[in-house]
């Protein structure tokens, strides 16, 4: 068994050949030689894949598609390799393990105009291409397939899949990326090659299903849903997907992608809430009806003050670093993105951790000089208070020095990269 870190190692070196492979693409100005490429990740499919190859061949002579078949391996064991080679499909080599790690290598090898992706497991029905490429020809970037606008055959999708976690990670995916999908794990999808480039997808497990659709999302693709059949898998075995694993890793992508609704705002709301219950009880205990609010909702406010600060200074970091069509962000905070730096962030840390000192030092000039006596209840209100600005002093001092380093790091990156253009541009001119 391999180390973690040579695993790491591995994954990495796979990174740079697939960026590599993608400058070269881009690069190319003349399009492919192909219009079409089906793209076929696969692990152990001998039972299925020379069908899947076969259906996907005869689709495209029937309906005058001129295209390929690539069938991306990531280790079979099983005579996948030769069943795909002699069903006719081009078969490429994943040397790391992942249903997106397979899709990326097998893309970067299309030849294709266009790539239509599928599963080798015989769920999906290839015959239904051409309605994808009539899609695609018409104008759509990015065409996806709806299994539940679909036929579903009897036990092609579990019970849990179908009716809680495909449609609630659709739920949140459209909630968050303000997307209309009603399939967000459908693994069917046309779109053109050039688009995968712009898109820069490079999750390798499960999760590329949902990170196609949320960049194409914050990128302002449009995505058009094509309703399809979904049959059972044919293999007779275990499938890849594991349901747990996997969903959360579908929804963390998710909420890593949206730092906007899942940080900045959440924590402008704990913020505000907290800073009134500070505020509010700074005088002494205030009654509202018949809800009498003493020092215990102080406690609280300073809670969720200070950890209310915490998401919003994350989620404001990470709008003003991320590089654009990366992340999404809400429309309404988009100002504040622009105009936060690390001189402006430090200001702010500074005057909080001057104020909070100052009235803590009253605090404490006011105990010593009545000879360190007993303090009413509204000097410990007045030192709470204190505490919690320059407890956010600190935490905004340490978020500027993050949003200092991260875009120090991301300017040395645009200057390595495009010193790099410049010397290939030069050796290509020698």
């Amino acid at each position: 068994m391999p180390s973690k870190r040579a695993a790491r190692a591995e994954v990495a070196k796979f990174n740079d050949r697939i960026i590599a492979t993608r400058r070269v693409l881009t690069e190319r100005s003349e399009p492919g030689e192909l219009e079409l490429s089906v793209v076929i990740p696969c692990l152990d499919e001998a039972t299925t894949i020379a069908s899947c190859v076969r259906d996907a061949l005869e689709t495209m002579t029937t309906h005058g598609i001129a295209g390929e078949v690539v069938v991306s391996d990531n280790g079979s064991t099983d005579g996948s390799v030769e069943s795909a080679r002699a069903a006719g499909a081009r078969v490429v080599s994943c040397p790391v393990k992942g249903y997106g790690a397979a899709l990326q290598n097998g893309i970067a090898h299309a030849r294709g105009r266009y790539i239509l992706m599928a599963d080798a497991d015989q769920s999906y029905d290839f015959t239904l291409l051409p309605g994808f490429i009539h899609q695609i020809r018409a104008g759509a970037r990015f065409v996806m397939g709806s299994r539940l606008r679909g036929d579903i055959e009897p036990g092609a999708m579990p019970w849990l899949h179908r009716y809680v976690g495909t449609p609630v990670l659709t739920a949140i995916l459209n909630a968050l990326f303000e997307t209309q999908i009603t399939d967000c794990n459908c693994g069917m999808r046309c779109f053109s090659r050039a688009l995968f480039l712009e898109l820069g997808i490079n999750a390798p497990g499960m999760e590329f299903a949902s990170e196609m659709v949320v960049k194409a999302a914050v990128n302002g693709v449009s995505i058009t849903e094509l309703p399809i059949d979904f049959r059972k898998d044919r293999r007779g075995r275990r499938p890849h997907l594991r349901s747990f694993r996997d969903g959360w890793r579908h929804l963390r992508l998710l909420l890593w992608h949206a730092p906007d609704h899942t940080m900045t705002v959440p924590g402008l709301v704990m913020l505000t809430v907290g800073m009134l219950l500070v505020l509010s009880q700074v005088s002494g205990p205030v009654t509202i009806g018949n809800r009498f609010l003493d020092i215990h909702y102080m406690i609280l406010g300073v809670t969720l003050a200070l950890v209310g600060l915490s998401g919003t200074t994350f989620g404001l970091v990470i709008g003003a670093t991320a590089p654009a069509g990366r992340v999404r962000h809400l429309r309404a905070l988009a100002a504040v993105h622009r105009s936060i730096s690390f001189d402006r962030a430090a200001s702010l840390a500074g005057v909080l951790a001057l104020t909070g000192t100052a009235v803590d030092g009253f605090v404490l000039g006011y105990w010593l000089y009545h000879d360190g006596g007993e303090l009413s209840p509204f000097f410990t209100r007045l030192t709470l208070t204190g505490l919690v600005l320059i407890a956010m002093g600190v935490q905004v001092g340490l978020s500027a020095l993050l949003l200092g380093t991260a875009t120090v790091t991301a300017r040395e990156q645009e200057r390595f990269e495009g010193n790099a253009s410049s010397i290939r541009l030069a050796a290509s001119g020698q």
